[in-house]
């Protein structure tokens, strides 16, 4: 490959990964699927783009909605044919979510989830220091283990009484 086919196939996929910033997880709005940790990796070739997406959980609802809205993204911004592949190993972790995108989680009334920490590290069933989102309160009760989506838990703060979800740590 010569240099200037390089240079074109870097810009492509920086094109590309721009494109992917723009769109926003289907439950979570203020999420960018790249900020969720669902974008795996972007391969611009001869014949088109391909897209790697793991999904948060294998049932995820929005599983078919978000592979739209990738295709749709990377079509619009000129690198179609658009190839969307679904990579369930290793499965998708709360550590993936980047740090502007626990950002806006908290911005937006979610209570971001903790580090779950390096592999081998045992996935924990109860999140431990839950902050409100909007006070930053400690004082909070789990009313739910289930919010809106099985992967947030419904809580509320003892200090400003408002109910927040918590993203579940996985």
């Amino acid at each position: 490959m010569c240099g200037a086919e390089l240079l074109s196939r870097e810009a492509a996929e920086a094109r590309a990964w721009a494109a992917l910033r723009e769109v926003m997880d289907p439950e979570v709005p203020v999420l960018s699927l790249v900020d969720l940790g669902v974008v795996r990796g972007v391969h611009v070739g001869a014949d088109g783009t391909e897209v790697v997406l793991t999904p948060t959980y294998s049932g995820c609802p929005a599983t078919e909605v978000i592979a739209e809205s990738t295709r749709a993204a990377l079509e619009a911004a000129g690198l179609g044919p658009v190839r969307v592949t679904h990579q369930l190993a290793p499965a998708w972790t709360t550590d993936w979510i980047t740090d502007t995108g626990r950002e806006a989680l908290r911005r937006y009334g979610i209570a971001p989830p903790g580090r779950c920490g390096d592999e081998g590290t045992p996935v924990r069933l109860m999140a431990h220091r839950v902050p409100c989102p909007r006070c930053e309160s400690p004082q909070v009760e789990r009313l739910s283990a289930f919010g809106s989506t099985a992967c947030k838990a419904l809580y509320r703060c003892l200090a400003c009484r408002e109910p927040f979800e918590h993203f579940k740590p996985l």
